[in-house]
């Protein structure tokens, strides 16, 4: 990634709409609910998604979700996003996404993937998975993120999917509460591990495993900043200004959008800089970035 020609990097971006397989019509009750719930428009192809950055100069990190076992829907291939990746490497990486109910057979998958397709990290989403983060089903997978020094990624808090729908589209919102990370992060001490999103309505709890816990960041995806808790806000300008990560959740939200809305939700211009850009280096392993923001 050419990070010093970037002017942020986007660490929670979605691979929406495959290039290479048909859309999987099935469960597209929650695409609407979602489009709905986020006031979104027409979701992009991954080839669309990587000339928007491109032409806004901002790095991405893109990921598929594998949802397969929970709630039925075909996913978008971890290697389509990877091939993405690899043919734009000065602005993409990939991440893959491997249901931990996959077992040892998911276990295999996540070492090929890093070996043959160079993905730089995993994200998992507890409600659209169906599986508490410290379930240790999912230990072995974890063994391997940390074997290789790759972050991980956590779906936190209210999530989009569902909201609206009968029973909630059945998904559970209790397996996204933030503190079951603690444990992961204890057993876990060389995984950096990423809690996605303003974790509403526990927010307090991922403050806190955040600066207790050295491995541990928070992406700032999904919410318009103007909308961010007063107490994450603090953290943000003060405890936790090292550990906090720009990003999106595109295409729900975009970058145009958060960005702008950002230089009003209170942030300290000295900040801006590691949110943006820095801390995404260090979690990444990038390097230092030539910061011109």
């Amino acid at each position: 990634m050419n990070i010093a020609d970037l002017i942020a990097i986007d660490v929670h971006t979605h691979a929406e709409v495959s290039c290479h397989q048909p859309f999987d019509e099935f469960g597209k009750e929650f695409d609407d609910a979602k489009v709905k719930y986020f006031k979104s428009g027409k979701l992009p192809t991954i080839a669309e998604t990587i000339e928007y950055y491109r032409q806004r100069k901002i790095g991405l990190v893109m990921f598929s979700v594998d949802s397969e076992f929970e709630m039925g829907r075909r996913r978008i291939p971890n290697e389509e996003v990877a091939e993405a990746a690899a043919a734009n490497s000065d602005i993409m990486i990939a991440f893959a996404s491997v249901d931990p109910h996959k077992g040892k057979l998911g276990v295999r998958e996540m070492r090929r993937l890093i070996a043959d397709y160079g993905v730089k990290g995993f994200k998992f989403h507890p409600t659209c998975q169906g599986f508490f983060p410290n379930d240790r089903m999912a230990y072995p997978m974890y063994e391997v993120i940390a074997e290789h020094g790759l972050p991980a990624i956590f779906h936190s808090g209210h999530s989009g999917m569902g909201t609206g729908m009968p029973g909630g589209g059945g998904l559970r919102l209790k397996y996204s509460n933030p503190m079951y990370l603690d444990d992961v992060a204890a057993d876990f001490p060389q995984m950096k591990i990423v809690i996605a999103h303003p974790s509403w309505p526990w927010q307090d709890e991922a403050l806190s495993v955040c600066l207790h816990k050295p491995n541990v960041y928070i992406d700032l995806s999904g919410w318009s900043p103007k909308y961010f808790s007063p107490q994450l806000v603090h953290h943000a300008n003060t405890l936790l200004k090292n550990k906090m990560l720009f990003g999106t959740d595109f295409p729900l939200i975009t970058p145009d959008r958060w960005m702008e809305d950002f230089k009003q939700a209170g942030f300290r211009p000295e900040v801006h800089s590691l949110i943006f850009k820095e801390n995404a280096c260090r979690l990444l392993g990038l390097g230092s970035p030539s910061v011109s923001r």
